[in-house]
């Protein structure tokens, strides 16, 4: 796993001052456009899928998609798109939380979760833990039982781990590199 970390790491190019003065922005195309790196990603994501036991894959929009597909073809599990509100047409639950300044809401279609489903939840990047910790109790509300959430990177100087660890109720946080 360390030659894995090590390549994925390789791959993630640092953009200073972006998409504001004073933010190192951790830019994750140079690992998307390099097949070896994504494949790598890829396994290793699908990897703790099979490890967690999990049936369906949720990925959350924007980023999260990219990665959370191909990993659910891989483990032979349903992938779950997570998308901001008023995207997804047809019946949907819906889960508000709050961010740095004001409030947001998430959606995932009322018919894609049910119980029995274990659900791996994946991530680009977990910051501060808001939009992961709604996609948990949204999964939950669907009735679906959360198996465990897996990011390529997480930024641990902002906190999202001990925001997100009594959400998770001990299912596993798995991040693939913290910086």
């Amino acid at each position: 796993m360390t030659d894995v970390k090590e390549l994925l790491l390789s791959r993630i190019r640092d953009v200073a001052d972006y998409p504001k003065p004073g933010v190192m922005f951790k830019d994750i195309t140079p690992l998307l456009a390099d097949p070896t790196a994504f494949s790598a990603l890829t396994g290793a994501l699908a990897d703790l899928c099979v490890a967690q036991g999990a049936t369906k894959i949720v990925g959350l929009e924007a980023r999260g998609f990219i990665l959370a597909a191909p990993v659910a073809v891989r483990a032979g599990v349903g992938f779950i798109p997570v998308r901001k509100a008023g995207k997804l047409p047809g019946a949907t639950l819906s889960q508000a939380y709050e961010l740095e300044y004001g409030q947001a809401e998430i959606e995932v279609h009322a018919e894609d979760l049910a119980a029995g489903d274990r659900v791996l939840v994946i991530d680009d990047v977990l910051a501060t833990g808001g939009t992961a910790e709604a996609s948990v109790e949204l999964i939950r509300r669907a009735g679906a039982e959360v198996s465990g959430l897996a990011v390529l990177m997480e930024l641990g100087f902002l906190g999202g781990r001990a925001r997100l660890e009594p959400a998770l109720r001990g299912a596993p946080l798995e991040a693939l590199l913290t910086v």
